[in-house]
């Protein structure tokens, strides 16, 4: 019998949330991400201060400070762009948030930005880890660091 007709079975791609370099996540350095304690993924050692969804689904989160956000797909998964190293420790100074929890938010889509000038000297570091904190229950390929503009990851459930 022919397969006509069906689908093949469509992954969720997961975008660079900035422009920059991408990175293992065992690059980063904070031993809390790079020993993936929250999970798997990459991070992207940013070029520009604009923070975008880097999958389409529910902004569930966006921190008080403005240094973190997540989102939830469709499909159920969960992915928290982490902006910057300590950055927390700088209480929103140089951050503005384009967006509030509960938006439904499609790839590319801004939703904080950064003054790179202001915040950079005051953090150890600006590399933005990606992590897919409930990854788990997900299958994502090997990360594409070689990625320019494409997914970095697709991801099975």
């Amino acid at each position: 019998m022919a397969l006509f007709g069906r689908k093949k079975k469509a992954g969720i791609e997961v975008f660079a949330p900035v422009a920059g370099r991408l990175m293992r996540m065992e690059d980063v350095p904070d031993p809390v991400f790079a020993q993936k304690i929250l999970g798997d993924g990459f991070a992207v050692d940013p070029a520009d201060g604009k923070f975008v969804a880097p999958i389409a689904g529910e902004l569930v989160l966006i921190a008080d400070t403005l240094h973190a956000y997540a989102i939830r797909s469709e499909e159920g998964l969960e992915v928290l762009v982490h902006v910057g190293i300590d950055t927390v420790k700088l209480k929103g100074e140089g951050f503005s948030s384009e967006m509030s929890a509960g938006a439904n938010v499609a790839v590319g889509d801004l939703i904080i930005t950064v003054d790179l000038e202001t915040v950079t000297p005051q953090v150890p570091s600006m590399m933005t880890p990606v992590v897919l904190t409930n990854g788990a229950e997900f299958k994502p390929s090997q990360a594409d660091l070689d990625s320019s503009g494409g997914p970095v990851l697709t991801v099975m459930k």
